[in-house]
């Protein structure tokens, strides 16, 4: 009688049988089972019946061509949605969500305000406009999900920014963003209300977490964008052998990122500015690199990462930030830049963009965040006239 067993082995099923039988008559029967299987994978299912068979084709093939279709629906209402911000709506994405489709732009608001004022507005409006295939992501301290159903209708900012599609405004939880990092213990035991410099300390450590995290490139919220960045992982040098944090790009799990947030936990010092940015991303960059004056307009490479030459966001350097807000004779063409960084840090006298000023800055934001110009500024100014007419 024969005994017929499936046996599981890499790659392939034996056919096992009773060794009673002889050798030959088991190859012949073998070799036909074999072959019919391979031709004929479904046979004991086929119909007889070819009209049976056809209609059943018929509608596999409709079966596989809705399957196929459904899925490219969900598809196209990803990519339909994916940039667009629907605050607390049921496609309303989450930052992980955001984030894990790769390449964001980040920028940060630590302060508690809800009103982005223009430079902000115009530092993110500017990324999507020249990152158009990227997401670019406003985080604020100040924002919760609670509040988030009334900010189109109360800031005018807010509704500027979320109708872009590629821009998305979420609230700034630093636990959550800690976790699974060397910041969180330090997080955790530090004080915020004894801390002098809190705002630039957890900005400083935020930028940090979500690069390591998730890759991108994180910028501040005073640098305008003017053309994309060709570098993956880079530094932007502030001066020769000084390196900036309010930009830098790398990708997800890079090891340099972790060393800074280990360097940034055990050199901690929150009563010297910077000590925890610039600073740490200086020191750290030169326990990789020997760090050699520029000469000229070309970038510096070390240990696969780039240190762009100053003149990509800081050709108007800090000690001349006002020159921004002034009359030029000649507008500077910045053909070596990527992005221009306005240090509103310096700007203590609160400079800002007035329509019909002439401005440096004016122009910038009329090239660059047009929609920010017409509606934060030109709108402002004509609301300020409006009221005076009033009042008189």
């Amino acid at each position: 009688m024969l005994q017929t067993v499936w046996v599981s082995s890499p790659g392939s099923w034996t056919l096992r049988e009773s060794e009673h039988h002889h050798r030959g008559r088991r190859r012949s029967w073998r070799c036909r089972f074999l072959r019919t299987v391979i031709q004929h994978p479904c046979r004991r299912h086929v119909p007889r019946c070819p009209g049976k068979t056809r209609m059943l084709r018929k509608i596999q093939i409709c079966l596989c061509f809705c399957f196929v279709s459904g899925i490219l629906y969900e598809i196209s209402l990803l990519s339909s949605c994916v940039f667009n911000y629907l605050p607390m709506s049921q496609h309303y994405l989450t930052p992980e969500q955001v984030l894990n489709l790769g390449k964001s732009i980040i920028f940060l608001e630590t302060t508690e305000r809800l009103e982005p004022p223009p430079l902000v507005s115009c530092s993110v409006e500017s990324a999507a406009r020249i990152y158009q295939d990227r997401a670019v992501i406003l985080f604020m301290k100040g924002l919760t999900n609670e509040t988030a159903l009334d900010l189109n209708t109360s800031y005018a900012a807010f509704s500027l920014l979320s109708s872009m599609k590629n821009v998305f405004i979420f609230p700034l939880q630093m636990e959550t963003v800690f976790q699974e990092t060397p910041l969180l213990q330090w997080y955790n035991q530090v004080v915020p209300e004894q801390e002098k410099n809190w705002v630039h300390v957890s900005s400083d450590a935020s930028r940090l977490a979500l690069i390591w995290k998730y890759g991108g490139i994180y910028m501040d919220t005073d640098v305008i964008s003017i053309r994309p960045i060709p570098e993956r992982s880079f530094l932007a040098a502030q001066k020769s052998r000084f390196s900036s944090n309010g930009i830098f790009g790398f990708p997800a799990r890079h090891k340099f990122v972790w060393d800074c947030m280990e360097n940034f936990v055990l050199k901690y010092n929150g009563n010297i500015w910077g000590n925890q940015g610039p600073f740490l991303m200086t020191r750290m960059l030169k326990t990789l690199c020997n760090l050699t004056d520029f000469e000229g307009t070309e970038d510096h490479s070390c240990q696969n990462i780039s240190f762009l030459n100053p003149q990509r966001f800081y050709p108007i350097p800090y000690p001349a930030w006002s020159r921004y807000y002034q009359v030029w004779d000649e507008s500077p063409n910045f053909n070596h830049s990527y992005a221009l960084h306005l240090w509103n840090f310096m700007n203590h006298n609160r400079k800002a963009v007035v329509a019909g000023s002439n401005t440096l800055a004016e122009k910038l934001y009329k090239a660059y965040c047009p929609t920010t110009y017409e509606d934060l500024i030109q709108n402002a100014k004509q609301r300020d006239f409006t009221r005076s007419e009033d009042d008189v």
